[in-house]
């Protein structure tokens, strides 16, 4: 029988997925001397929201770790929000999709905040701990 991953389940794991594809496709438009600079960083700290809540999962049966990833994830989450203030600063994005993509940030950020507070809703499943 295969087993589920139910982290992708997670509202934080899907919002943040569709964020970190959007931020690729966006910042593919960015100038080219930026693929080792903005373009990189943002596109990693992105990706980096999921796979640590990915990682969350796979720990969760040890409680301090499987906060500390979650904790990683709400990092990477603030360090995206870094590279869009950056984006924003060199005029590579307008400020409306910067407050766009800001918004989508900080729902994630809220999510992530939600499962800090309540790790033991997310490191359960069916009443037993995984």
């Amino acid at each position: 029988m295969r087993s589920t991953s139910y982290f992708r389940k997670w509202l934080a794991y899907r919002k943040g997925m569709l964020l970190a594809k959007e931020l690729t496709e966006l910042s593919d438009t960015w100038p080219k001397q930026e693929k080792y600079k903005l373009v990189d960083q943002v596109v990693r700290s992105s990706r980096s929201v999921c796979s640590n809540l990915g990682e969350s999962y796979g720990k969760r049966q040890y409680p301090k770790h499987f906060i500390a990833k979650l904790s990683d994830a709400a990092s990477e989450n603030c360090e995206t929000q870094v590279w869009l203030d950056f984006a924003l600063l060199f005029k590579f994005i307008t400020r409306e999709k910067y407050d766009e993509l800001i918004a989508k940030s900080e729902e994630v950020g809220k999510l992530l905040s939600y499962m800090l507070k309540y790790p033991d809703q997310f490191r359960t499943y069916g009443g037993t701990k995984k």
